[in-house]
């Protein structure tokens, strides 16, 4: 393969040409005149070729030069793109995060998430694990993911949070409310009724470390009362096919109990609406690793693109 003794030469033709002269080219390279005249010289001598003859006002490009041109920027482009590419390169963030997952992905914004974290971090490996959102604080702690999706009161200090062992970054999604969805015809069973009255209608039970269970037992204890749980589920779809079968009644998000009000005649309570907030969850001993740091940067720009704090 031939090689030339010194790139700069072709960047010196190239520039050159492009400014007009070697005066203006030598600005432009940061160079002294006779150093660029060097690297002409210097080049037309390793490939046997004039580039350049003298004119009245400077020098003139020889047929030669002239279709050498082109090879010559193209050379030089080249060159500048791998540079480009190699600082890229080195500054690529590689490594496995293992995100836990809550409720719906289009509710966590989770395709679009992944997504675009491809786009700009095409070595990050993600693995995803489902569950309700109290096992996303455990499994924290048991070092079972890297961070997860957690869902709150939206009011007053979360006891799960508080009580943790170790330091976490809290990042505030979204606040939106939940409310009461029961089967199509029990208008009149929970219109009018209190929670004490609601108690004591068949409900839909959930896992202890649920958002629904922790939204409720505050709720239920406040007026004395307990649900009268015929039946446990753990996925807020079975949740709903449980209600659309007239087993009984449940905690929804809003959205989706109006949704459901509206497609197949559910009844809601709209009287009733219980804040909560969708937050994200990474321990604050790691928030400092370019793997989170990349991650959390990606989270906040989805979220911030469409800015929502009632979903």
């Amino acid at each position: 393969m031939t090689r030339f003794s010194n790139i700069n030469g072709l960047l010196a033709f190239v520039t050159v040409v492009k400014e007009g002269n070697v005066c203006a080219a030598a600005d432009v390279l940061n160079l002294t005149q006779p150093a660029v005249s060097h690297q002409l010289k210097r080049l037309s001598e390793d490939i046997n070729v004039s580039l350049f003859t003298r004119a009245s006002h400077g020098l003139r490009l020889t047929p030669e030069g002239e279709q050498l041109y082109k090879k010559a920027e193209s050379a030089v482009n080249a060159v500048a793109e791998f540079h480009q590419a190699a600082q890229k390169q080195s500054s690529l963030i590689t490594g496995k995060l293992i995100i836990g997952t809550i409720v719906d992905p289009a509710f966590i914004r989770l395709g679009d998430l992944l997504s675009q974290l491809q786009n700009e971090y095409p070595q990050i490996e993600t693995q995803l694990i489902h569950g309700v959102s109290g096992e996303t604080l455990q499994r924290l702690n048991k070092g079972q993911i890297n961070a997860g999706f957690y869902l709150s009161a939206a009011e007053g200090s979360d006891p799960l949070i508080t009580s943790n062992s170790e330091p976490l970054f809290i990042d505030q999604l979204a606040e939106f409310n939940y409310t009461v969805i029961a089967p199509s015809g029990w208008d009149a069973k929970i219109n009018a009724a209190n929670w004490p009255d609601l108690a004591k209608l068949p409900w839909i039970g959930t896992p202890e470390l649920s958002v629904h269970n922790r939204l409720l037992q505050p709720i239920f204890e406040k007026h004395n009362c307990a649900p009268n749980i015929v039946a446990q589920v753990d996925q807020e779809a079975s949740m709903l096919e449980m209600v659309r079968a007239g087993v009984g009644l449940c905690l929804c998000r809003e959205s989706i109990a109006l949704e459901h009000h509206h497609t197949w005649g559910l009844s809601v309570c709209r009287d009733i609406q219980i804040p909560a907030r969708l937050n994200f969850l990474a321990p604050q001993k790691e928030l400092n690793t370019p793997l989170h740091q990349a991650f959390i940067k990606t989270l906040q720009n989805i979220w911030s693109l469409n800015d929502t704090k009632m979903l």
